[in-house]
């Protein structure tokens, strides 16, 4: 049975005074003998409250009581118990610095920080579970979506999913600090809006910025953010971590990766660095030998610089890949690419700057390139 509700913020109103006070104790991490002295109860009549709770509230063991506590509010993290004469003081007001203390990153090996401090995260199913609240920043996660996510169709014996929230708001928060950052919204878990600096949300406001730079035909300032973009990336997304929702998002995040790296090198050409875009192209398709994408992209680069067999020859690697390893031949865009390079179509190859990156072209290759561009007044790509 599950801890605490799915659908609306639990309450304890089914409670008496009594056992509402040694629930509260129970949500501080207080042992029996402690609460007993505490509220001036035996420590056998502290343990048939306890039992009493448990039932009363459909809760597993003392584990799913303290996280029922934290979310019921009888206990605010890091102040104790709350009563109804304490209100929570303002991060305003207490001093604090504005902005996230907490970052976390999910673009390589799930990593956290709080003020510059890197935070121990448990064991791969616990750090699933804040990997899924991470990157579904908008709304609340109810239990079972989070076993859903992180357990798919293996779900655990126990109902561990209260227990991992609990542990996490205790490493987020960070030694006696007052604030957690994973509240129980309307719907379920989630992470408190404001107070966490997540990677992939500023991955996607990236790559918005890119579409809005490649659109006004500022080439450099797309090529500046996609490096911005790519900087963010320590390795493969999510790395080692469990779940259906990680291994999708593996998926999403790499295509992401990919798409950018694309966007950054089509900027360079139009801004005459060849040399550059050539060099992170060839890494690109070695790590992604059957992107049908990359290697046309990577094809218009070396016949753009004067190399057209090179580029021929791409064309053939890709051919002999595809087919040994998928059976298929290659794609209409890519069979288009090569008849192109074969006729010496630079304008359907998309090979003409526009006049700012031209102006911007710079090196021995600049001549070169020109030698190659056709007439003024020709269209573009």
């Amino acid at each position: 049975m599950s801890t605490t509700a799915t659908t609306q913020r639990p309450t304890a109103t089914a409670l008496g005074h009594q056992e509402r006070e040694v629930l509260a104790a129970v949500g501080c991490g207080l042992r029996d003998d402690e609460i007993a002295g505490a509220l001036g109860l035996r420590e056998d009549a502290v343990a048939e409250h306890l039992a009493r709770i448990l039932a009363k509230l459909g809760l597993r063991d003392r584990a799913a009581a303290i996280v029922h506590a934290f979310d019921c509010g009888l206990v605010a993290p890091g102040r104790g118990p709350r009563t109804p004469s304490v209100r929570p003081v303002p991060r305003a007001a207490a001093g604090e610095t504005a902005g996230p203390t907490v970052r976390i990153s999910l673009l390589g090996p799930l990593q956290a920080w709080r003020d510059g401090r890197p935070l121990d995260l448990g064991h791969p199913r616990q750090q699933a579970v804040l990997a899924t609240l991470a990157l579904c920043p908008e709304r609340g996660l109810s239990q079972q979506e989070l076993l859903d996510d992180v357990w798919g169709m293996e779900p655990p014996a126990a109902n561990v999913v209260p227990v991992y929230v609990y542990r996490l708001r205790k490493v987020l928060r960070g030694g006696d600090g007052p604030d957690s950052v994973i509240e129980y919204a309307r719907r379920g878990y989630r992470l408190v809006p404001g107070a966490v600096d997540v990677d992939v949300v500023r991955l996607e406001e990236l790559v918005t910025a890119i579409g809005t730079a490649d659109r006004a035909g500022e080439p450099a300032e797309a090529v500046r953010l996609c490096a911005e973009a790519l900087e963010l990336f320590r390795g493969g997304p999510l790395a080692g971590l469990p779940g259906p929702l990680a291994e999708l998002e593996r998926l999403r995040l790499t295509e992401r990766r990919l798409f950018v790296v694309q966007r950054k090198v089509e900027g360079q050409l139009r801004l005459g660095q060849d040399a550059e875009a050539i060099a992170e192209l060839f890494a690109l398709s070695a790590a992604h030998p059957l992107n049908e994408p990359l290697a046309a992209l990577l094809m218009r680069a070396l016949y753009r610089n004067g190399r057209q067999a090179d580029a021929l020859a791409v064309f053939d690697r890709a051919r002999r890949r595809l087919a040994d390893e998928l059976g298929v031949p290659p794609s209409r865009m890519l069979r288009g690419t090569h008849q192109m390079i074969l006729r010496g179509d630079e304008s359907g190859l998309g090979l003409i700057p526009s006049p700012s990156a031209a102006r911007l072209s710079r090196g021995p290759r600049t001549a070169q390139a020109r030698h190659h561009l056709p007439a003024a007044g020709s269209s573009g790509r």
